[in-house]
């Protein structure tokens, strides 16, 4: 089993993601601010949220979501609300134009709304995408469930809760007082000047309209020092990433337990490395994980090799340890959590890394039993596994290969290392030279060797001298 190629993989993909945020440095007090341009789509979340944990991490002053968006999609704009609300900061939105459909949902997740002189914000009742309405079954479901979710983000954010769900349902009312604000029989939308109207001396929902973020922040009182965050390439690949976070696992488990069947592959090692380098890549890109995982998951398998390579008879300590931070480290890094949450994740925050987990195991022991039973069979793994080869020098040069398969080797069959095992390595059967594996214990070349297993994927050997 290799460990280099693995973590030399994961250190390259992280270093080449590095800069998306080394020129965004923030310091304490800074006005950090987050454009939401376009549709509301995964890539939108994975940058937002790598944006907030930024702006939280150091100790920002304030977060302005600089937002111009027609909606998109609302499973998104749900995840997007919900992380709005573990913000611990002052949260602000800047609607520069429009906060439509998804995005009014959004902007009423911060704690204050500013509004340029030309904008809207409202319309945010669901929709198919074709842009047909829903069916009337569906339709009540979604009213009902977001009409319960947006007012309490609403009340949370100190925003009335009936204009947030007049935005999506129209069969809401918005009264205040004696006076009808708005209507049964149509979904809301106000204007810069309708949402900064004051009513009992209170605006009906933006504080104030602005020309700029930096008017806003003056406006708002906040720090000149303004820092903005901008996504990258990237986020669109963190998504795909982490949708197929699973699958990435699966490889890695798969390519780790081939090679260290098959002593003599290097393929296995290579995708296994470039499964686990792209799982930590996309989480990392999405705002996920930091360096501090791989570094666990990395020290994890040095304490398994260490296990492997010189405790094989003696103690599983190290072994336990390295797998224990081996699984530690691939689940804390599908953990979202923020900078102001406990350290110890909740069940809810474990949910789906667990899932993900169980997921990946199950798939890796039926896909592992599989190989197991009929690979050996297969003329492609007669390509890779037990192939005889010749050790250096001209005597044998011209000595002709054939499969180690051929030799019927048996427990007991006796031999000689021709090179060292460590654990792997190369040893003599009469006049073949086959691929051969130790149970853990290195043994010098030239030494007497008595084969112990064979499974038809490995030829286990170990020492013949008795000591």
């Amino acid at each position: 089993m290799k460990i280099w190629p693995i973590s030399i993989c994961v250190a390259c993909v992280l270093s080449v993601a590095a800069p998306a945020t080394a020129s965004e440095t923030i310091h304490k007090g800074d006005v950090v601010v987050v454009p939401l341009h376009g549709e509301v789509s995964p890539s939108l979340l994975a940058f937002l949220r790598r944006a907030v944990k930024t702006a939280e991490s150091n100790e920002a002053s304030g977060i302005v979501f600089d937002m111009n968006t027609y909606g998109g999609r609302l499973d998104t704009a749900a995840e997007i609300v919900n992380a709005l609300n573990q913000i611990k900061i002052p949260t602000y939105t800047f609607i520069n134009t429009n906060a439509g459909s998804a995005g009014a949902l959004i902007a009423v997740a911060t704690q204050h709304v500013y509004m340029a002189p030309v904008s809207a914000i409202g319309a945010a009742a669901p929709i198919l995408p074709t842009g047909e309405d829903l069916p009337s079954t569906a339709r009540e479901k979604t009213i009902s469930y977001w009409s319960a979710l947006v007012r309490g983000s609403a009340i949370k954010n100190g925003h009335n809760p009936d204009v947030a769900e007049a935005f999506m349902n129209k069969d809401k009312e918005v009264k205040i007082g004696d006076r009808v604000v708005h209507p049964k029989g149509a979904v809301l939308t106000l204007n810069a000047q309708e949402a900064t109207e004051k009513i009992n001396g209170k605006p009906l929902l933006a504080e104030g309209i602005v020309d700029s973020v930096g008017d806003l922040t003056k406006r708002a009182g906040l720090k000149d020092n303004i820092m903005r965050i901008e996504p990258t390439g990237f986020e669109q690949l963190a998504f795909w990433i982490t949708a197929l976070a699973p699958l990435l696992l699966l490889g890695g488990i798969l390519g780790a337990y081939l090679e260290f069947k098959i002593p003599g592959a290097t393929w296995p090692g290579v995708i296994s490395a470039i499964c686990f380098a792209l799982f930590f890549l996309g989480h990392y890109l999405a705002g996920l994980a930091g360096w501090e995982v791989v570094a666990l998951f990395v020290l994890g398998m040095v304490l398994v090799l260490i296990e492997i390579l010189f405790f094989a008879h003696s103690t599983i300590i190290f072994g336990v340890l390295g797998v224990f931070l081996i699984i530690g480290s691939l689940l804390w890094t599908m953990i979202d959590r923020y900078p102001q949450q406990p350290f110890l994740p909740t069940g809810k925050m474990l949910a789906i890394p667990l899932l993900n987990m169980f997921i990946a195991l199950v798939g890796a022991l039926i896909v592992i039993a599989l190989l197991a039973r009929y690979l050996p069979r297969t003329s492609f793994y007669r390509r890779f596994a037990l192939i005889d080869s010749n050790p250096p020098g001209p005597s044998l040069a011209g000595a002709p290969r054939h499969f180690a398969t051929a030799l019927a080797l048996a427990p007991g069959m006796q031999g000689t290392a021709v090179t060292v095992l460590r654990p792997s390595g190369k040893a003599r059967f009469a006049d073949h030279v086959v691929d051969v594996v130790t149970e853990g214990e290195f043994i010098s070349q030239k030494t007497p060797v008595t084969v112990i297993q064979t499974d038809g994927m490995r030829v286990v050997v170990k020492s013949a001298i008795q000591v």
